[in-house]
């Protein structure tokens, strides 16, 4: 009498525990998903949830008695200044009030539900909503505590976006591994960096932006010293960085990356289109930051106003109130022609000059050097504009501020930029 047994192999059971049980349906929850969520996050969904109901109609009787005030005595409007940008800003941060309130009603359902996926979907969203809240609290009342409920929310909500759905932390991870074997076999190949599938040059992962980003910024820094010393002010040095410490103009990194990642599938592409594609994004992206250190700080760094074209008067200068103009935007489109070019294909040669060992390290210590960096300057920004606005230090960082980067310090380590308070739409610039 013969038996029949049945052999299984490590590879059957590998391929039995990885195969997908809802057949790759995603609307079929796989067993991870329906796993219970933790006590604390759970919680923490009821928190969102509660606040979300309370919120959205407290905001919407809110906003209902400011238009009714508004409309019954429009000198409500006009607190003694123009308002006209204070209120746009404001009703965008209204609105992102009243948005994410409703998102924190579905994130604490999907979280108390245990919808892993929904709840990481809402967290990605919430992200988005809750980084224009930090923006419009800034331009409306600088850097102070009230940044720290926002930004606690939003650390909240990358660490639940990144966990809370363990299929995608899960894919997450076989990208990372696959990424990292490939990069190994592109170095080999003379290839590392490059966009092995063939959808543009360079492929775009936070190593390869972050270093195209700090060595636009110190790049972009030496050219605008040399422009400044050739051109505007010939022989005349003057301190054009626009972070505290380091030579760098994050305006030139962030614009450089904005490029690359823009143009990056069309490096093969007419000339004449990448100039012009380079000329828009880099002009728009120029007014954009001009408009953002002007409203929240009443700081200004370049005006274009005034510029003429053949004795006309410029109408992208005239367009964008000098914060831009047609001959700085055709030098951001010769730029953005000749980084993708020439600059790029060179740039990945000195990228990958960072040895193997030390490229997530070395990347993590610079990255957060810069992150402190920014931080600091913008809060060195925010004590010089209320200095120079007559409101007295009254907090130790405040008093930190004024004592390590005075009116002096400031004014010399950024040269071509003056504060003028009433350009803001700070409330307290025009209370003072």
């Amino acid at each position: 009498m013969s038996e029949t047994t049945s052999e299984t192999t490590p590879e059957t059971e590998s391929t039995a525990v990885d195969r997908p049980v809802n057949g790759l349906n995603p609307n079929i929850p796989t067993p991870e998903q329906q796993r219970r969520l933790p006590l604390i996050v759970k919680i923490y969904g009821v928190l969102c949830l509660v606040i979300g109901v309370v919120s959205v109609p407290l905001l919407a009787i809110f906003y209902t008695l400011i238009l009714l005030a508004v409309f019954t005595n429009p000198e409500y409007s006009l607190a003694n200044y123009d308002p006209t940008l204070t209120v746009i800003v404001g009703v965008v941060g209204a609105i992102l009030a009243l948005v994410g309130s409703v998102g924190l009603i579905y994130l604490g359902w999907s979280l108390f539900k245990d919808r892993r996926r929904n709840a990481a979907i809402w967290a990605y969203a919430l992200v988005v909503v809750t980084l224009g809240q930090l923006l419009c609290d800034i331009m409306l009342d600088g850097m102070g505590t009230e940044l720290i409920r926002p930004a606690v929310q939003l650390a909240i909500l990358l660490a639940l976006s990144a966990t809370v759905d363990p299929s995608l932390k899960q894919e997450r991870e076989l990208e990372r591994r696959l990424s990292d074997l490939q990069d190994r076999a592109a170095a080999e190949e003379g290839m590392l960096g490059r966009d092995i599938e063939g959808d543009g040059y360079i492929k775009l992962n936070f190593f390869n932006l972050f270093w195209v980003f700090m060595i636009a910024s110190l790049v972009g820094l030496v050219l605008e010293v040399i422009w400044h010393m050739v051109v505007v002010d010939p022989g005349v040095y003057q301190d054009r960085a626009g972070l505290l410490f380091g030579p760098f103009s994050p305006i030139y990194g962030v614009g450089a990356v904005l490029l690359t990642a823009a143009l990056n599938r069309f490096y093969r592409a007419n000339p004449i289109i990448i100039f012009l594609v380079s000329a828009v994004i880099g002009g728009v992206f120029e007014a954009a930051v001009s408009m953002f250190m002007q409203l929240s700080f009443g700081a200004v760094a370049w005006d274009y106003s005034g510029t003429t074209i053949f004795g006309l008067a410029d109408p992208v200068a005239l367009l964008f109130q000098g914060r831009t103009s047609t001959p700085f935007a055709c030098i951001w489109g010769a730029l953005g022609l000749v980084w993708i070019k020439l600059v790029l294909p060179r740039l990945l040669d000195i990228i990958n000059l960072i040895p193997w060992k030390m490229r997530y390290s070395l990347t993590t210590v610079v990255t957060v050097f810069m992150l402190v960096n920014a931080v600091m300057t913008l809060s060195a920004l925010d004590c010089w504009f209320e200095r120079v606005s007559g409101i007295e230090p009254t907090s130790p960082v405040e008093e930190f501020y004024a004592r390590h980067f005075d009116d002096e310090f400031m004014s010399n380590r950024f040269e071509s930029m003056t504060i003028h308070p009433k350009d803001s739409t700070r409330v307290n610039a025009h209370q003072a």
